[in-house]
């Protein structure tokens, strides 16, 4: 992780426009259980670096004594500006430290990571905003814990030599009394114990997961024009979109201000990470600084929308490159993943129908 320092640095070099004489700068490195704080403080020649507990009164003390120091410089701040790496803590110290005229900057990780690139600060979103990605992101949480579940039920009782049982039927609990091993034995009491309890976790986040799915659909229903809720709609008119893609695509990128379609490829982390030195350059992958989420979505639709969507032009674009070229499919779906992304966020943007895509009737 880049050195607070080092942050320090390039914020007083990106965040313009800054009065040096005037200005206090912090950057805070941000854990769980503590913050390091670096500061450059006009009129005095050391950057100072001061450890804290997780506390914001303690942070808006060392700027008042930072301040004070100035003070006794000779210059008088006028403006303090603080900055922090999104991470776990998210939004909530920038609104505080608004909320007490200090002005807040929340930098992008992927600004931060990439060096070729601008620092920019990460928009912030409000509380609504944040709230409204939850229903997706749990969503994604329990259907990874619906198939663990699963695969250790299979995985009990394959290691009694037991296949074929298929654990997510309505009467898997009532057959499996019924079951054998090879042997012709039954399944032991502490497997058959925990199949039972197994199965009864799997039915309580299966229900979970139907009362998300229900909870959203009837607030589409009961505010279909309202922002988000409209470019869901829209989205989901798109073949081969389903309401799920569309809404975890609204909440996390596309209703989002981003100033271009370069701003929305990095986003997502669909763009690739040079290694340059000198005049040499070379491609080290995909950057993986980006919204994880989106990523994994966009190449899991990319491959969907080349099935449903066979006559449009990105479709006809991915056919005409790989057609010739083996081996090439798994590198070209991901330009095929960001074109796609940029065509969806000029939809719900701009209302432009991607040249051949097919829309279901409104």
């Amino acid at each position: 992780m880049e050195h607070p320092m080092q942050k320090l640095n390039d914020l007083n070099r990106s965040l313009t426009p800054l009065e040096p004489h005037g200005t206090l700068i912090a950057v805070i490195e941000m854990s769980l259980s503590s913050w390091l704080v670096a500061g450059i403080v006009p009129g005095v020649e050391r950057q100072p670096l001061k450890k804290l507990e997780v506390d914001e009164s303690a942070l808006l003390k060392l700027l008042s004594r930072w301040r004070e120091e100035a003070k006794k410089a000779g210059h008088r701040i006028e403006r303090i500006a603080v900055a922090f790496e999104a991470g776990r803590d998210g939004f909530w110290l920038a609104r505080w430290l608004r909320a007490r005229d200090i002005e807040a900057h929340v930098i992008h990780a992927s600004s931060v990571a990439v060096s070729r690139e601008h620092r920019r600060a990460k928009t912030d979103p409000t509380i609504k905003d944040e709230d409204a990605k939850r229903p997706n992101r749990e969503r994604e949480s329990l259907v990874g814990e619906q198939s663990r579940i699963v695969n250790r039920m299979k995985a009990a009782l394959v290691r009694l030599g037991i296949r074929g049982f298929n654990p997510k039927l309505k009467k898997a609990v009532e057959r499996l009394d019924g079951l054998r091993t090879p042997e012709g034995e039954p399944i032991p009491p502490n497997t058959l114990a925990e199949l039972r309890r197994d199965m009864a976790r799997r039915r309580l986040v299966s229900d979970q997961i139907r009362q998300i799915e229900d909870t959203r659909l009837e607030r589409l229903e009961q505010a279909p024009s309202d922002g988000p809720h409209a470019m869901v709609r829209l989205l989901a008119r798109v073949i081969g979109v389903g309401i799920e893609t569309a809404d975890m695509l609204v909440q996390e990128v596309l209703s989002r201000n981003m100033r271009d379609r370069r701003a929305i490829a990095r986003y997502a982390g669909l763009t690739g990470s040079p290694d340059e030195s000198g005049r040499k350059r070379r491609e080290k992958g995909l950057a993986r600084s980006g919204n994880a989420r989106v990523r994994r979505g966009m190449i899991q639709l990319a491959w969907r929308f080349l099935m449903f969507q066979k006559d449009s032009t990105l479709a006809q674009w991915f056919r005409a490159r790989t057609e010739s070229a083996r081996g090439t499919r798994k590198t070209m779906i991901v330009a095929l993943a960001r074109k796609l992304l940029i065509a969806l966020w000029r939809l719900v943007r701009e209302g432009v129908v991607p040249d051949g895509v097919v829309l279901r009737p409104a």
